[in-house]
């Protein structure tokens, strides 16, 4: 009878677990930066990511205050105690507290109001890793990213050694800290939104840019990426273009940064002249056009000056290359910048001025095959040759493809794993 007396009791407990386990949510947590990251975790602990390494971290339903976040420069001992140069936690690999700063804060709180999880990416402790964060179940598709180059271009006042300091942590005045909660935006904080519009800059940075929400329910992803910088040096607007990436207006001086994930292949970034877009980004441009759409989902129309890149393919080895195949319009330099390979590739002729009457376009130079449509330029059957056209372009850019089977001397390799840069008008 006492057994038995117990068993509904039991049951209770068992279906009470049984439910809580099955709303927790997991948070897959990726390295995809070219040097390991100690990913840390409230709740979760640490782990060691090596490139290309992940770990899981299950959270609980009505989880709040929770915090995610990669920690650079790290050294344990076998009893998994040491110290990080950013986001360090008392010495621990396996964190109980959180981070010190400077270090790029993943937020969230699961099963709040109205069922929903919220989430953010905050600078509040300063920068150290891009991170992209997302939701990967439950009809949930938001995302927010903060992957640009913030601790290249931190100002000097902020600069610490593998980071970029929120200016709270090196000032600690109510100007920046809002311990009166009354401050508002100041240079340091713009610095830091120009570059991650969806973040948060500062602690009353405008909730409704830079919180997300998801149904309680979803999984999550969140990744320590590599990244491409795209910056524009030219006199004149270029809209920029990626795919994948989208695109976006640049001002001469200002720059964009997205990332790929090891494995993407046939990519391409472009710059666009002459654009007009509406508030709904939709438009045209004079090159390199994407259907009318700012954020392009497909292929510029030609003449465009083509970067090209396969990440990650056989023997580990990501393939990059500048391309002629559809014209020029703007010059360029696409060019690794970490992962100890340093073979970069510019076209920055005046292509434009001097081209071939027959290959003019507005605002470029088209590539033969797309004025003249047949086999001679296209290598349609695979069997073409240099032709006087095609060494119009190799004599002013060796290093670019100049017809489609120019691929002895137009394609580069570095070991997977790099960030690169393309600049136009380098």
């Amino acid at each position: 009878m006492a057994v038995q007396s117990h068993l509904p009791l039991i049951f209770i407990l068992l279906l009470s677990l049984f439910f809580t386990l099955t709303q927790a949510a997991t948070f897959d947590i990726r390295n995809q930066c070219p040097y390991t990251v100690w990913a840390a975790g409230i709740p979760g602990g640490g782990r060691r990511l090596d490139q290309n390494q992940s770990w899981t971290v299950i959270a609980n339903p009505g989880t709040t205050q929770a915090r995610i976040w990669g920690r650079t420069g790290c050294g344990f001992d076998s009893n998994g105690r040491g110290s990080c140069q950013t986001g360090d936690c008392g010495g621990l690999l396996d964190c109980q507290a959180y981070g010190q700063p400077p270090n790029t804060l993943v937020e969230y709180a699961l099963k709040q109001f109205n069922d929903l999880d919220f989430f953010d990416i905050s600078l509040i402790d300063g920068f150290n890793v891009p991170i992209e964060f997302s939701a990967v179940s439950g009809g949930c598709s938001r995302v927010t990213r903060c992957v640009a180059d913030i601790n290249g271009q931190c100002p000097a006042e902020l600069k610490v050694p593998g980071g970029c300091n929120h200016p709270c942590t090196v000032f600690k005045t109510n100007e920046y800290c809002c311990n009166s909660g009354n401050c508002g935006p100041n240079r340091f904080f713009r610095f830091f939104k120009d570059r991650c519009p969806e973040a948060f800059s500062y602690p009353r940075d405008d909730p409704t840019t830079s919180t997300l929400t998801c149904h309680t329910g979803a999984n999550y992803r969140v990744v320590f990426s590599a990244t491409f910088e795209i910056r524009n040096q030219c006199p004149y607007t270029v809209w920029a273009a990626a795919v994948p990436g989208g695109g976006q207006q640049l001002a001469r001086g200002q720059s964009w940064t997205i990332t790929a994930n090891p494995g993407t292949t046939q990519a391409r970034i472009w710059g666009r002249t002459g654009c007009t877009f509406d508030g709904n980004g939709r438009g045209r441009c004079q090159t390199g056009d994407c259907g009318g759409l700012l954020r392009c989902q497909g292929f510029g129309q030609p003449p465009n000056t083509l970067a090209e890149y396969a990440l990650r393919q056989f023997n580990n080895l990501d393939f990059f290359d500048i391309s002629l195949v559809d014209g020029f319009n703007i010059p360029m330099d696409f060019s690794p910048v970490s992962g100890g390979c340093t073979r970069g590739i510019r076209c920055a002729a005046d292509i434009n001025g001097q081209c071939p009457a027959q290959l003019r376009a507005p605002g470029g130079c088209n590539n033969p095959c797309t004025v003249f449509k047949t086999d001679q330029y296209c290598c349609n059957s695979g069997s073409c040759q240099p032709t006087d056209y095609s060494r119009f372009f190799k004599t002013r850019c060796p290093d670019a493809y100049s017809y489609p089977k120019d691929d002895q001397t137009s394609t580069f390799t570095c070991p997977s794993g790099a960030n690169y840069r393309v600049v136009f008008c380098p």
